[in-house]
């Protein structure tokens, strides 16, 4: 009789588990690139990019410059922290959304993805 019991209750968990990652991929998810990590954020450009700059500051990251290309539809800031170097590319995809994407490269050929992935998730919270 427990077995019985015990399998509505499985697979009752289950599918809230599984309601809850769909809620929080249709939120927004933050995904590894093979360089670091990105997601669609809500907000313009000018939005977004201040809430980079707070967290560049937050995480002791320091700001070494920035450009803005398409007339304002895409920046990016660049900055340090001890031998990473960091890139936050922020491109619009729709008047509320925008593409970031965060590097962290260690050398030529290594990208620190966790930490990309850090500092993206810190960006896309302060939303």
């Amino acid at each position: 009789m427990r077995r019985h019991l015990l399998l509505p209750l499985a697979a009752a968990l289950l599918s809230t588990g599984c309601l809850a990652a769909a809620a929080a991929g249709a939120a927004g998810g933050v995904y590894l690139t093979s360089r670091g990590a990105e997601s669609v954020v809500e907000g313009s450009v000018d939005q977004i990019a201040g809430r980079a700059e707070s967290v560049l500051g937050e995480m002791a990251i320091v700001k070494e410059g920035e450009s803005t290309e398409d007339q304002g539809d895409k920046q990016v800031l660049r900055g340090k922290k001890g031998d990473l170097d960091i890139t936050i590319e922020i491109e619009r995809e729709s008047e509320n959304t925008a593409k970031v994407e965060v590097t962290a490269r260690e050398n030529l050929a290594e990208w620190d993805k966790d930490y990309a992935k850090e500092v993206l998730s810190r960006i896309v919270e302060k939303g």
